[in-house]
């Protein structure tokens, strides 16, 4: 319940909840037009173009997610229904912090690749994107926030790091700490 209203208030499409009794959730039912169960995204095809702007809406949903701090952890075409206004996102109680997971990385990348995958059945250049490093490096940077426009584009960063230079960084703050100490030392012995 925490998770939906915390989306809820980030602006994620998920089910309104009403309250919790005796351990049970009460939430909104999303419906079809007909007012029936609305169907889950698997059980759905659509046109290249409604798959782009729902694959769209998805990767805007999962940017504010993680500006919300969450990670769905288990976003795929099982866990969306769909509604006649689009993707509602549903079933997360395995939702993770994002700044206190280990994992937190893969796990939304595996939500984005999950997303990418289904709706690059309907269209197929989405395959060849790249959603997930975009938002993970912005998100990394302290760049990511709810409304950042994504392109799916990245470019992996091939340059090797410098360890020299780095174990000289070390070696430099080692001796400055040991001349510290030493100061100390000198100064207590007078």
């Amino acid at each position: 319940m925490d998770a939906l209203s915390k989306l809820a208030r980030a602006d994620v499409r998920v089910p309104e909840t009403f309250g919790c009794i005796d351990g049970v959730l009460l939430m909104e039912l999303i419906v079809d037009e007909d007012g029936a169960a609305a169907p889950r995204l698997d059980d759905v095809t659509m046109s290249e173009e409604q798959a782009l702007e729902d694959h769209a809406i998805m990767m805007r949903y999962v940017v504010r997610m993680l500006c919300a701090g969450l990670i769905h952890g288990d976003l795929s075409e099982f866990n969306v229904l769909v509604d006649e206004n689009g993707p509602v996102i549903i079933d997360l109680p395995q939702a993770v912090n994002a700044a206190a997971n280990n994992s937190a990385e893969a796990m939304l990348a595996r939500d984005v690749n999950n997303m990418s995958r289904y709706y690059g059945l309907f269209a197929p250049q989405l395959l060849q994107t790249h959603f997930a490093e975009e938002i993970w490096t912005l998100y990394q940077e302290g760049d990511l926030l709810p409304e950042t426009e994504l392109t799916g584009y990245f470019e992996e960063d091939t340059e090797s790091a410098n360890v020299d230079s780095v174990l000289e960084e070390i070696k430099a703050a080692m001796e400055e700490e040991q001349e510290r100490l030493e100061r100390i030392q000198a100064a207590d012995e007078e």
